[in-house]
């Protein structure tokens, strides 16, 4: 990992509890940019996952419970060309504003994190992270939500119901928000998601539905199985859609870049949103799995140009706020 990207975790936690409202203040001085380059493609990194309790990544099954290393792979990843944004928590988007890692990048928050992993209630899945007026007060581009849906499963519905609230929310906000939908069901007490043609494009038909307008409703789709269904699964909705990049074991990094490369040929598909794939590679080097993802999704042209770092930061800002005086 690149000593330019390191986080002084001393730094960001004297300064949030000297001053707190350091973090609204970088929010409002953020450099903002449009949800889609000039492209019409998306490449965001996400980490959201540990809002839930699901820590696990790479070789290590707690490695996302290291903040300072996951901040210092997000400002890594964040400095690639290429890299239009980041998925997050609250504490994980307030860390990287102090840092100044998010100006001119999309920024999308995770809204529904209280389906802990695991847990006897990981359908029900409530709103326990970002609400819409946090996300337009923060002056943040979009918002995230999970719908996993098990029909075994009373607490589906409620996750449903207020997953089409959402939805409602965000319009009346002008906010885009990304449904992440799949079908679920339980096999010796552990969830397993459904990665079927017809599981997977169910889910997809559901989500588009939801609420009283789907405006600003995307859809972040896994792949499928068998990646030659994904033709027909995308072509269940007209909405955007974003591929949800998910792990990538040390045997099979090609192969999922490979299914990745082909999805991202389909009409609707608009881009990448990939989390621990990028940030927990098989072999450590972020900078080189992020490159590989930027040009699938943005094309050749844009991964020469990552080729070559602009300078010994390898692109990132210096750090704002972090031990400064305002």
């Amino acid at each position: 990992m690149n000593g330019a990207h390191a986080v002084d975790t001393a730094a960001l936690a004297g300064l949030r509890a000297h001053r707190p409202e350091a973090v609204a203040e970088a929010a409002a001085r953020r450099v903002r940019r449009t949800l889609l380059g000039g492209d019409g493609r998306l490449l965001v990194l996400a980490a959201d996952h540990p809002a839930r309790g699901a820590l696990g990544a790479g070789h290590g099954d707690r490695a996302m419970a290291d903040r300072a290393g996951l901040l210092a792979r997000l400002r890594l990843g964040l400095s690639r060309p290429g890299v239009d944004g980041v998925l997050a928590s609250a504490d994980v988007l307030d860390d990287l504003l102090l840092l100044g890692a998010l100006e001119g990048k999309a920024v999308i928050g995770s809204m529904n994190r209280g389906g802990l992993a695991g847990a006897a209630f990981e359908l029900d899945d409530r709103f326990t992270g970002f609400r819409p007026e946090d996300l337009a007060r923060s002056r943040y581009d979009a918002g995230k939500l999970l719908l996993r849906l098990d029909y075994d499963d009373p607490g589906s519905l409620t996750t449903l119901h207020a997953a089409a609230r959402a939805v409602d929310a965000m319009a009346a906000l002008r906010l885009p928000v990304f449904v992440e939908p799949f079908l679920c069901r339980r096999v010796g007490g552990e969830l397993r998601s459904d990665l079927g043609a017809a599981a997977v494009t169910t889910s997809l038909a559901v989500a588009s539905g939801l609420g009283g307008t789907s405006a600003y409703t995307w859809l972040k789709v896994p792949v499928t199985e068998d990646p030659d269904d994904m033709a027909r699964v995308t072509a269940a909705s007209t909405l955007p859609v974003v591929l949800l990049g998910g792990p990538v074991g040390a045997a099979r990094g090609e192969a999922t870049y490979e299914r990745w490369r082909r999805a991202l040929a389909l009409p609707t598909v608009r881009g990448l949103v990939a989390g621990r794939a990028l940030l927990y590679p098989p072999d450590g080097d972020v900078a080189a799995a992020v490159d590989t993802a930027a040009a699938l999704v943005h094309g050749d042209a844009r991964h020469e140009a990552a080729r070559t770092p602009p300078g010994p930061s390898r692109g990132l800002p210096a750090p704002r706020g972090v031990g400064d005086e305002p």
